[in-house]
């Protein structure tokens, strides 16, 4: 009989966190849930085991915390059933960034860039060494469009993708798949946390669509999955396109048009 292998999952307690925990557990696989609110993560938890009865542990932690983020990644380190890294949890700031306060800044950052890319790292390398396993990380459209006015959450997001990206050249001949989600605006509480009032906002997706859909890019082993894309084919144009520059960016010659006269 094989063993049920372990998804761990950060920003688990609600939204797309909690939403991937229920997959994941239909799925037959135990559960790690991480999340800062305890209480939600123990409902959710009593629940999963009671519909799926699979194994749930829940692991309480604020990722923008040093403490509570080592205790994150000796998880991820330490337990070999966990082969499969869910790395959602996430914040965005509300208002142009000349009005954001610069911790507020700070912990988006730690939060969204620090936490994502060291808990990556603990569980990569075992990874590695098993020839096996799974990260997802979650990114956002936003992340590709700097019109779209968050500056600082887009930039953290073109960070995950650009990770994603990265470490799949990595780690995909060793045997372990990545993948970058990127969401448009979805319905979940990242905006009231924000301050931001969701009924003001237009074309949210639902939740449980964009997990679906996030894992139907997953079962195909997609590296980049765009649940709203509605045309693939311009994902394509533009990941070709910038494939192109390459060569023309190795250069030891400056460009022709940044050659002063004498």
């Amino acid at each position: 009989m094989t063993a049920r292998t372990t998804v761990l999952i950060t920003g688990a307690s609600t939204g797309i966190g909690a939403t991937y925990a229920d997959r994941f557990a239909r799925r037959g696989h135990d559960l790690v849930l991480v999340a800062r609110d305890k209480t939600r993560l123990d409902i959710l938890a009593a629940h999963l085991r009671d519909a799926t009865g699979v194994k749930v542990d829940v692991l309480p932690a604020d990722l923008t915390q040093a403490g509570d983020l080592a205790a994150v990644e000796a998880r991820l380190r330490e337990d070999a059933a966990i082969e499969t890294l869910i790395n959602n949890a996430g914040a965005t700031l509300s208002g142009p960034f000349v009005n954001q306060a610069t911790d507020d800044v700070a912990r988006l950052v730690a939060l969204n860039t620090t936490a994502l890319v060291r808990l990556a790292s603990a569980i990569a390398p075992r990874l590695a060494q098993a020839g096996k396993g799974a990260i997802v990380n979650l990114g956002s459209v936003v992340g590709l469009a700097p019109e779209f006015g968050m500056s600082v959450y887009g930039a953290t997001k073109a960070f995950a993708l650009f990770l994603s990206q990265g470490l799949s050249l990595e780690l995909t001949p060793k045997g372990v798949y990545v993948q970058a989600v990127l969401p448009a605006g979805t319905r979940t509480e990242i905006w009231e946390r924000a301050g931001i009032d969701v009924n003001t906002l237009s074309e949210l997706m639902d939740v449980n669509a964009l997990v679906d859909a996030a894992l139907v890019g997953f079962d195909r082993r997609e590296l980049v999955t765009i649940p709203p894309l509605q045309d693939a084919a311009n994902w394509e144009a533009l990941d070709s396109a910038r494939r192109g520059l390459l060569a023309d960016l190795q250069q030891a010659t400056v460009a022709e048009r940044y050659r002063v006269a004498n």
